[in-house]
């Protein structure tokens, strides 16, 4: 097997419940192992907890994730964007769709000055994301006064 660079996400008790997230997103099957199942941890409380997790997708996408043990400080605030790019207008916008759902939208998906359609959001577990996809013109997506992000409304091409 070659090199690869995957991301690796950090949680708070909610691995779980966010590589279900992205697999729903992205497909693909999800791989998890327990603290509990390795007896990687002594607190009775974490035997449950996602020690590993890894989406592979048929898109070729893998993501890992695991909870942060709670003798373990989880940083709140992160340089790190997950970035989405490619050419399929379809499969990227749907992506945006689904990643934005219950998150927060950053910059909207809309015709960059490089001629992409590109925007960013934060998903409801705390992930930033960009979209960039080539060559599309989108009108992007819109966010509410409450802060709720809503459906695309539509796409230029």
């Amino acid at each position: 097997m070659s090199s690869r660079l995957n991301p690796y996400l950090g949680f708070r008790d909610t691995a779980r419940e966010a590589m279900d997230f992205y697999q729903g997103v992205f497909g693909g099957e999800v791989t998890r192992s327990t603290f509990g199942e390795y007896q990687a941890s002594e607190d009775p409380a974490e035997q449950n907890k996602i020690m590993h997790s890894e989406l592979t997708t048929t898109s070729g996408f893998s993501l890992m994730a695991s909870d942060t043990p709670n003798s373990m400080e989880l940083p709140t605030s992160s340089s790190v964007t997950v970035s989405l790019s490619g050419e399929d207008e379809t499969e990227l916008t749907g992506y945006w769709d689904k990643l934005v759902e219950g998150g927060t939208i950053t910059m909207p998906l809309n015709k960059a000055p490089w001629g992409d359609s590109f925007g960013t959001l934060v998903d409801k577990f705390g992930t930033n994301w960009m979209v960039n996809i080539a060559g599309v013109a989108a009108e992007g997506a819109q966010t509410s006064e409450a802060g709720d992000p809503s459906l695309r409304d539509d796409v230029t091409r």
